[in-house]
């Protein structure tokens, strides 16, 4: 993946928001067939919004059939941008490892030009042991992303994810209740992640900008549950790398921000306007975060996300 340079006229918002939704639209709640999740894809891709778009989240197993799926949507032209995927892995890394590199062996056209590449792998790691042995089954280019449980003892395993140069993953919700991390435990995982320098990403439950009481399906009975915000978890992170990120009780309510007024937008930056006052993030803080602590959010729905931030004025 090409090195972005730091911005220099990009407003505040587009560096927050660009490129942050990996979708997911084949995973519950949406659990879409591969034709209509593709089909979706490739119409985000070319909307007006999918300067906010990211991978294509694909099960090792379902690469064959995105591959038959997605072969009247891929680009060809020689230059043209090749979708990205990121594999989630099926327990079986020796497999999912073959599958990637079929896939992307098939998906070359002549040399470093191709209609679609996996460049990710994200699966979950539970031990320093499996992190050290992923890290030695990688092949160069393919990024991993290591879901911790939050239950574990995260400073010893993400100093494990540092030290094979992989990356973390953050399990913030589910379609169950019970499913839903402890506000200080997604904090924990922040923090170590911080402390490490690991870049990390996030999944599950974050189809809002803010916190909030929200269905856990698209059923219409479904039942609701206090959900995360992507924006409020985005803006955590990139408050932990201030001296305020300290403060524990201000960082968790930062986490669980639910009004819309609490938050101001301008071209230079972004404002959180705390119990304790204005926590300002100016474009710089914003692309470190996106470059290196935060990078991006896997969501079953790309609407949710891109429409409820602009309605709150983002873009």
């Amino acid at each position: 993946m090409p090195v972005r340079l730091p911005p220099v006229t990009d407003p505040a918002p587009r560096i927050l928001l660009e490129g942050i939704v990996d979708y997911a639209g084949l995973f519950p709640p949406a659990a879409l067939a591969m034709d209509e999740a593709v089909r979706r894809y490739a119409h985000y891709r070319a909307g007006g919004q999918g300067w906010m778009l990211g991978r294509f989240i694909c099960p090792a197993a379902a690469l064959d059939a995105f591959t038959t799926a997605a072969d009247l949507f891929l680009p060809r032209d020689a230059g043209a941008i090749p979708w990205r995927l990121a594999v989630t892995g099926s327990g079986d890394v020796a497999a999912d490892l073959a599958a990637i590199t079929a896939f992307n062996d098939r998906h070359r056209v002549c040399f470093d030009e191709c209609s679609a590449v996996v460049d990710t792998l994200e699966l979950r790691v539970g031990t320093p042991e499996a992190v050290a042995a992923l890290a030695a089954a990688l092949p160069p280019g393919l990024t991993a992303y290591c879901e911790l449980p939050l239950d574990g003892d995260l400073p010893a395993l993400v100093a494990a994810v540092g030290r094979a140069g992989l990356r973390a993953k953050l399990r913030a919700g589910g379609v169950t209740a019970s499913a839903i991390p402890a506000p200080g435990a997604v904090l924990a995982l922040l923090r170590a992640c911080r402390a490490q320098g690991v870049p990390c990403k996030a999944t599950a439950g974050l189809h809002h900008p803010l916190g909030g009481r929200y269905p856990l399906t698209e059923a219409p009975d479904a039942d609701t549950a206090d959900m995360f915000g992507f924006a409020a978890l985005f803006l955590t992170a990139a408050l932990l790398d201030t001296p305020a990120g300290d403060d524990e009780a201000l960082a968790l309510r930062l986490l669980q921000e639910r009004d819309p007024a609490a938050l101001s937008v301008t071209a230079d930056g972004i404002t959180w306007h705390g119990p304790d006052g204005d926590h300002l993030f100016p474009r710089e803080a914003l692309w470190r975060l996106r470059e290196g602590g935060l990078v991006s959010f896997g969501s079953c729905s790309f609407l949710e996300p891109t429409q409820e931030s602009r309605a709150l004025g983002w873009h």
